[in-house]
């Protein structure tokens, strides 16, 4: 079993062959419009690479457009932890330089989050109006 967590959304993977968001199959999750990102492993991969992977996904926070990319991103990292751990090292590369050349974004998180705001000011970086008069 292969677990990997990404902001919300973790994926972990054993030896079935479905995919479960929160308990539900994928089929119901929402938006509709967004659903086919999810099957974008299958359809990358092939179906003989993922045929034989249970992937359960538990997510929480976020909107929904940004739990569907936390849940996108988890899946396929958790691929190439399985296969890592569980086939071998060429197969990981082999996959893993297919999903780096389809969409960077898959395996790299993008590291920008809120700033903290500090004192003396309204915001994070603005600042309070002085008067000299």
């Amino acid at each position: 079993m292969t677990f990997y967590a990404i902001q919300g959304a973790a994926a972990v993977c054993a030896n079935l062959r479905l995919i479960k968001v929160n308990g539900h199959p994928l089929e119901m999750m929402e938006p509709r419009a967004l659903q086919s990102r999810f099957l974008e492993p299958v359809l990358l991969l092939g179906k003989e690479r993922s045929a034989g992977v249970d992937i359960r996904v538990p997510v929480k926070g976020g909107g929904h457009v940004a739990q569907m990319y936390a849940i996108r991103q988890s899946i396929f990292k958790a691929l190439v932890a399985y296969y890592q751990k569980y086939v071998d090292e060429a197969s990981k590369k082999e996959i893993k330089d297919i999903l780096v050349q389809y969409d960077r974004t898959l395996l790299v998180t993008d590291p920008r989050r809120c700033e903290s705001k500090k004192f003396g000011g309204p915001g994070v970086r603005a600042r309070y109006q002085k008067s000299y008069r």
